[in-house]
């Protein structure tokens, strides 16, 4: 867990063919960074949010195809409505900036049920999807309002309804049929999920895509995640042996 920037491996990113296709960055620290500094925590997350976008910059300039952030998930509606509020004003600033998606050549796609969020950010979320829907470079996966066994459940039932409407039989289920259920179909699977802030669990994300993810946790808190913390993780990805079950 320990990372010491210092290192000559945080200095560079691995050679192109070492890096993953997939990252999942679970989020996490915004609270803990704001009260360490004695502000609210809403400034957290600001902090947390402009981390974000350092982190697509460098992830698209030294060539990673697709990530996935966890940006809200469908446990976080207990915290505070104010702090989730302000959370809600962050993102749809980030999903109303269009003209930077076109700019970078980014694909936006928002992972999760919209249903239960404000008018103004689902309508921010087409508008965001559309618009960035025939850009060919990187992918960015924003999970919000997401869980991943929920996203499981949302997947079965709509198998189930196939099912029902003579589709397809249920025997025809299988993994590629429930793969392309998820909201993640058409996507490669996440090689590798990091976690900054201290905490050693998924906590619901990607659940079912993040069976064979390297798991990589760290210290540092998300808001002073720096590509040179990306750099040292990579690395450590870069150096472990990915045998999906073999020898």
């Amino acid at each position: 867990m320990g990372e010491n920037l210092q290192e000559e491996k945080a200095k560079q990113p691995p050679s192109r063919e070492h890096l993953p296709r997939h990252i999942g960055f679970i989020m996490d620290g915004n609270g803990r960074w704001a009260r360490q500094r004695g502000l609210p925590r809403e400034m957290g997350h600001k902090s947390g949010a402009e981390a974000f976008r350092r982190i697509v910059r460098y992830c698209q300039e030294i060539g990673i195809p697709t990530i996935t952030a966890y940006a809200f998930s469908t446990e976080n509606w207990k915290r505070p409505k104010h702090e989730v509020d302000a959370l809600m004003d962050l993102l749809g600033e980030y999903l109303a900036d269009l003209s930077r998606f076109q700019k970078e050549n980014v694909r936006l796609l928002v992972l999760g049920d919209v249903a239960p969020l404000r008018e103004d950010l689902r309508a921010s979320i087409i508008r965001a999807e559309e618009g960035s829907r025939n850009n060919t470079g990187m992918t960015v996966n924003i999970a919000l309002n997401y869980g991943g066994r929920d996203e499981i459940v949302h997947a079965a039932r709509k198998l189930a309804e196939a099912c029902l409407r003579g589709e397809m039989a249920p025997e025809d289920i299988d993994e590629a049929a429930l793969s392309g259920s998820l909201y993640t179909a058409g996507q490669p699977d996440p090689d590798v999920i990091i976690r900054p802030s201290g905490e050693m669990r998924l906590s619901n994300f990607l659940s079912w895509q993040s069976a064979y993810a390297e798991l990589i946790f760290m210290r540092v808190l998300w808001p002073d995640f720096t590509p040179q913390h990306l750099n040292y993780a990579l690395h450590q990805y870069a150096g472990r042996s990915r045998r999906f079950g073999g020898v």
